[in-house]
């Protein structure tokens, strides 16, 4: 306990990311990290910027970004926010639309950032248990709250939500914002960007991170209402001007202009997450469905915990979370077809 701290730090239970290994030569399925470089086009843009003009700020309000991804959706720039990375979208959406009387509810097993958000900003919050099988009920969404927020597909499950149970959430909390937290939509979803127009309590938000293999440039958008967007900007105006550099707002406009690269480097961890799906089944481990770029599995007979310790010991690396309920499963990020061959044979070699 510092004593020049502030009262709130005391209180902070911080989040904890991925490991980021310093070790060379690790097969890294553990970030969910897309194993495909970024689209050419986006590296060409970002390495004309490295230029004179770095001296001057960059554009505050980001408007070529903006205006690229409200083409891409159908949308105005008036409904696009975009920031230092989703987290930070999400760390202004909790601040900005999520704080209120009654309590912000998640599912149980979610995003581990929503209730550390909830503590920084001090906001109340519910957790609504997952389904047997892992999935979010709408029904159980039913409740009184002061707003709803979940990962669709969920992280770490992988499990899709359909719109028509979105629209149904939705539909039955119209006087509350629902935040769905679109970060792996590409690898197998539809997005909820569809209802925005339909929905003005609907806030979606995505991230360059993962499809896009931009997790080192770090952007992030929401949509939504133009009124819901208007509290976003008050919000980021109030804490930093300047959230995007010129290196992510070009990069990012590149990389949108190139969705031929985007759906062609999907389909391939698509194609390798079936494949990986099926030999691990066959290797007798449960393989939750997903929709995103990473499995969530679990063996009969092997104790996750230690199966990510073998995996580390033949230089594998894969998330195991040890919170109640999920203890027992290790979560896989969808790598290259090698790096998906290695990881059987390791797999192979432990259990036997």
């Amino acid at each position: 306990m510092n004593r020049y701290w502030s009262s709130v730090v005391h209180t902070l239970t911080p989040y904890v990311p991925g490991e980021q290994p310093k070790q060379t030569g690790l097969i890294k399925l553990n970030t969910n990290e897309n194993p495909y470089p970024p689209s050419p086009r986006a590296l060409q843009a970002m390495a004309a910027e490295a230029a004179e003009s770095l001296r001057l700020y960059p554009d505050p309000n980001a408007e070529r970004l903006k205006q690229a991804i409200a083409d891409l959706h159908g949308l105005t720039p008036a409904q696009v926010f975009v920031g230092n990375g989703s987290d930070e979208v999400l760390a202004h959406t909790f601040l900005a639309l999520l704080k209120h009387e009654s309590p912000l509810l998640f599912p149980d097993i979610s995003y581990s950032f929503y209730p550390v958000y909830c503590g920084l900003y001090d906001i109340a919050f519910r957790q609504v248990p997952l389904t047997e099988g892992f999935e979010i009920d709408p029904d159980d969404y039913r409740i009184a709250n002061g707003g709803i927020i979940f990962p669709n597909p969920n992280a770490p499950t992988g499990r899709l939500l359909s719109l028509t149970a979105i629209g149904a959430i939705l539909a039955n909390n119209r006087d509350s914002v629902v935040v769905v937290d679109e970060a792996y939509i590409d690898f197998g979803g539809e997005s909820a960007i569809a209802l925005v127009n339909r929905y003005p309590n609907l806030l979606v938000i995505q991230t360059f991170s993962k499809s896009y293999s931009l997790a080192g440039l770090r952007v992030g958008f929401a949509v939504g209402n133009a009124e819901l967007i208007e509290a976003l900007e008050r919000v980021k105006n109030s804490f930093n001007s300047y959230p995007l550099d010129r290196f992510a707002i070009n990069g990012a406009v590149a990389a949108i202009e190139d969705q031929a690269y985007l759906m062609e480097t999907c389909q391939r961890v698509i194609t390798t997450r079936e494949q990986l799906t099926q030999r691990l089944a066959a290797l007798g481990f449960e393989v939750l469905p997903s929709a995103a770029n990473f499995l969530f599995v679990r063996h009969p007979d092997r104790d996750a915990g230690e199966l990510a310790v073998r995996l580390r010991e033949r230089s594998i690396i894969v998330r195991h979370f040890r919170q109640p309920r999920i203890d027992q499963f290790l979560r896989i990020t969808i790598g290259t077809d090698d790096q998906a061959q290695q990881l059987c044979e390791a797999l192979v070699d432990i259990l036997e």
